[in-house]
């Protein structure tokens, strides 16, 4: 209670009278261990505070909560809010506020879980997950993207009513997909709106239902297999990037021993950011990856120039934190491991500072394969290494083997060689 003392005595009132008193050495650990200032944490017991007072009023007990009550405080107690200072009636000043207390208070088992939803769209989307874990295993990301494509053709179709399949015409089909390619345009969401339908009419086609009208209305932008060429980065351009994780940056050790696990290892950002601290072994020498696209468990080698690098960070910068993940945030909550986009943020931001422009996580993967294609490995090691499924995943690699291609080629017509 000691933080309390510091705030105004009307929210100091409107805390220790309310339902919540119990719970707020709680809410202050869990500030103070996701390293939020003082001032930020002050603001979340005055958001805390005024729906406090609020709750007191509505005789509103903890075990009641849920995010419902919090809705109706922020929609329409705040729009029409006459509490006396210091409440504040902006919502966006108490939106986080009350996540935190809402995470705080499921940890101590006092409001209940969110409930899963409900009903034939739901229950739906809940077979076609299990079906794309289980009979197709495909990751999770992947599946989540699949998701949402999927949700918004059943809402679109059977919003409120009972989901028939059947009832699912081409015309449907065609309104749904030009709406949604009017919305987000681009050749990326087409291809990814393309693959979810075809995904998830794949799987109705186990269920027994006809779907080859609905496969010939969906069409994806021309994307010729195997057609690019992968583009790495030339040795000069890995020495610069390497450097440029100095002390002018915030966490320069975190960012290199990032950018060390996509260039030495091939790590996907995804798997980067999955990495655990019980997942190396020093005396060993080895990584276990756990939660790898392919849903393997995968043990490799750790080069050494790898494991110093995580060694650096995890000793002299890593933020002190019971997280078992490797790589945690470095603004607050210090407490949360960095997502894949934070993974890539670190990656993009590092080729931009170099003047590169492409600036993606899979350039270090790229340069991972032509490093071993110069040294003379084999196409099957490099699929090996990249962890790919099929070796077909890994033929694009073959045009970037100038010197075998070379032997191969056959002579140009007329010319003498």
């Amino acid at each position: 209670m000691r933080f309390i003392a510091s705030l105004p005595a009307g929210s100091q009132t409107w805390l220790l009278n309310s339902p919540l008193a119990p719970h707020l050495d709680a809410f202050a650990a869990h500030l103070a261990n996701g390293g939020y200032s003082a001032q930020t944490t002050r603001n979340h017991f005055l958001g805390v505070a005024h729906f406090a007072r609020w709750m007191t009023q509505c005789a509103l007990p903890v075990s009641l909560l849920d995010e419902r009550s919090v809705q109706q405080f922020l929609g329409i107690h705040l729009s029409h809010c006459s509490c006396p200072p210091p409440a504040l009636s902006d919502p966006s000043k108490h939106r986080s506020s009350l996540g935190h207390l809402m995470v705080v208070l499921r940890r101590q088992g006092v409001v209940a879980e969110v409930p899963p939803a409900i009903g034939p769209i739901p229950d739906e989307l809940r077979r076609f997950d299990e079906h794309m874990r289980n009979a197709r295993g495909l990751s999770e990301g992947t599946r989540r993207g699949c998701l949402r494509w999927i949700e918004r053709l059943l809402q679109h179709k059977f919003a409120g009513e009972e989901l028939v399949f059947a009832k699912l015409q081409p015309e449907d089909l065609r309104k749904f997909i030009a709406i949604q390619l009017g919305l987000l345009g681009s050749v990326s969401n087409a291809m990814s709106l393309a693959s979810a339908l075809r995904t998830y009419f794949g799987y109705r086609t186990i269920c027994g239902d006809q779907v080859h009208g609905l496969l010939g209305v969906i069409s994806a932008p021309a994307r010729w297999r195997l057609a690019s060429l992968p583009r790495g980065l030339k040795p000069d351009e890995v020495d610069r990037l390497l450097a440029s994780f100095n002390s002018s940056i915030p966490s320069p050790l975190r960012g290199y021993a990032i950018v060390r696990c996509a260039l030495d290892l091939g790590l996907r950002s995804g798997e980067v950011t999955n990495l655990q601290l019980t997942d190396i072994d020093w005396k060993a020498g080895t990584i276990t990856l756990k939660h790898t696209k392919s849903l393997r468990v995968d043990v490799l080698p750790l080069p050494a120039p790898t494991g110093q690098a995580l060694a650096a960070y995890v000793q002299h910068e890593r933020p002190k934190t019971s997280n078992p993940f490797i790589f945690v945030r470095l603004l607050p909550p210090r407490d949360a491991p960095l997502g894949a986009s934070g993974i890539r943020a670190v990656i993009s931001n590092a080729f931009r500072r170099i003047g590169l422009s492409h600036g993606r996580t899979h350039a270090l993967r790229h340069t991972m394969a032509c490093r071993l294609l110069d040294r003379g490995s084999s196409l099957k090691e490099v699929a090996d290494v990249l962890r790919h499924r099929s070796l077909n995943t890994s033929l694009i690699y073959v045009k970037l083997d100038t010197p075998r291609l070379a032997a191969v080629a056959l002579a140009w017509p007329g010319s003498t060689t």
